[in-house]
């Protein structure tokens, strides 16, 4: 079974049901703004893997930190191709050399966001231009090892005058935390890899 095929039956079987997700409702605003990720593996047969960029260290907001390819969501758009354009824009991936999956649950994060996932499959070994306005590095952190709990540290922080808890996650000299984190550990929970 090909790796589209299956994470395309382990996406149904696994959106079935309601699961206890986390995000950072407490924290977020009223009003938040929709946005997308595009949460691309590897088509590898070894060892699949996510795509992920380190941002670079003097953006705005999450300056340095480790995301999904992705933004906010234009109007119109639906999250599927705000995740493609985005991740053509940070990693010049084409839509052409994606497989989309389905959608995930959504993110709700303090920053003002309501990120929408995107599970998609792209080839092994693609080859990428990253925009170095917008990442400073990308790597590929294997799959087996970000949804295995195990991996998962907790931690717990004081934010805007309360106790956070968030996720983190150590692959090789990355550290992958917060919203990322967050979305990778309830995607964990949908698909049993």
């Amino acid at each position: 079974m090909s790796l589209k095929d299956r994470l395309a039956r382990l996406h149904a079987e696994g959106h079935a049901e309601a699961i206890d997700h986390r995000d950072e409702v407490d924290f977020a605003a009223d009003t938040l703004r929709p946005a997308a990720v595009l949460a691309a593996i590897t088509e590898r047969e070894d060892r699949p893997g996510f795509l992920l960029i380190h941002r670079p260290s003097n953006m705005r907001s999450h300056p340095g930190q480790v995301a999904f390819p992705g933004g906010k969501i234009d109007p119109g758009e639906r999250p599927e191709e705000a995740a493609l354009r985005e991740a053509h824009e940070e990693l010049g991936i084409h839509a052409r050399d994606v497989h989309v999956i389905g959608t995930s649950d959504t993110y709700r994060t303090g920053s003002g966001y309501a990120i929408t996932p995107v599970i998609a499959v792209v080839p092994p070994d693609l080859k990428l231009n990253p925009s170095p306005t917008e990442v400073a590095a990308w790597f590929e952190a294997p799959v087996d090892f970000v949804f295995d709990p195990a991996n998962h540290v907790h931690h717990s922080g004081f934010w805007q005058g309360r106790t956070r808890s968030y996720i983190e996650i150590l692959w090789q000299e990355h550290r992958i935390w917060g919203v990322t984190a967050g979305i990778i550990a309830n995607l964990a929970k949908r698909i049993a890899w």
